[in-house]
């Protein structure tokens, strides 16, 4: 009888469990699909703390405050997979659309591309039970090479619900052509989601790598990126952009998928005859073909 009692109450606990887990889940997709739709956006950033060797002639990054509207676009959507391409609006035009960055969110990843410095990221595996219950975020550039990524649960507790990471990135788009002091963005990622929409909240370390040698901290700064929801109709011009334009993206994102596949580092060059490859990739016409398009990517791909 005991035994029966035993086996009943192991039954009825991991039946509980797989709910609990499953619910877990649920929560975890509807938390990252909430992040599409139309947003205003807030940017803002500070330089907090700064420990140059030379403080007289140390120059910090202006304090920033940006508006924006954006379009967060769902444009793949399955069970271990979750895609968003970012939008940016700069103007009423279809011309004054800017394909921004994109997330991916992958559930129990294993494979990572980490960041080193300068344009070479080390891939890694992880084993399957370090993963457990987790969500990958990779984030892209605008050409949809790597940028960043890192693996965390998310926490849905108390009535907040938020995801934390910190992982290794290059230079932000709003530093690389104005700093050259340092080569790594150590960014402590903080996704949370509110009443409101969501924000994306940083903490980050301006660090310094050379080979080895240990990381050099320059400075630190705080960015705390605030996405109001507003009426999707205020993105239609988006919405329309992205209607011409999504079949040459999924070619970009064919090809590069076909690289990540590899499972090998990747190490970029900076420009190829004078051009870097967003803007390569940005001056092609939607009906460019697959051929082009690899033949650009290879070209700034550096064979190991």
């Amino acid at each position: 009888m005991r035994s029966k009692v035993f086996i009943t109450s192991i039954a009825l606990t991991t039946s509980l469990l797989s709910n609990s887990q499953t619910d877990a889940r649920q929560n975890d997709i509807a938390a990252i699909k909430s992040m599409c739709g139309c947003y205003e956006v807030q940017f803002n950033f500070a330089e907090t703390f700064s420990y140059p060797k030379d403080s007289l002639t140390y120059k910090p990054s202006e304090t920033k405050h940006e508006k924006a509207l954006e379009w967060v676009q769902l444009i793949e959507d399955s069970s271990n997979k979750i895609s968003m391409q970012h939008l940016l609006i700069v103007g009423p035009n279809e011309n004054d659309i800017v394909k921004h960055w994109r997330q991916d969110w992958l559930f129990e990843n294993t494979d990572f591309l980490n960041f080193q410095k300068d344009l070479t990221w080390k891939h890694s595996a992880a084993p399957v039970k370090n993963v457990k219950g987790q969500w990958t975020q990779k984030v892209y550039q605008v050409d949809d090479s790597p940028r960043y990524e890192g693996s965390s649960s998310w926490v849905h507790v108390d009535g907040s619900h938020y995801w934390k990471n910190t992982t290794d990135a290059p230079l932000p788009r709003r530093e690389h052509t104005k700093r050259d002091d340092y080569n790594v963005l150590k960014r402590r990622n903080i996704h949370e989601i509110t009443a409101t929409g969501w924000v994306h909240e940083q903490d980050n370390d301006k660090l310094i790598r050379n080979l080895n040698q240990k990381d050099i901290l320059l400075a630190q700064e705080k960015g705390f990126d605030v996405y109001t929801k507003v009426p999707d109709a205020n993105c239609k011009v988006a919405q329309n952009w992205w209607k011409k334009n999504e079949d040459i993206w999924l070619k970009i994102r064919n090809k590069w998928n076909s690289v990540y596949a590899s499972k090998k580092d990747i190490n970029l060059h900076k420009k190829v005859e004078k051009k870097s490859l967003f803007s390569l990739l940005f001056d092609l016409k939607p009906t460019a073909s697959q051929a082009e398009i690899d033949a650009i990517i290879d070209s700034f791909v550096i064979k190991s």
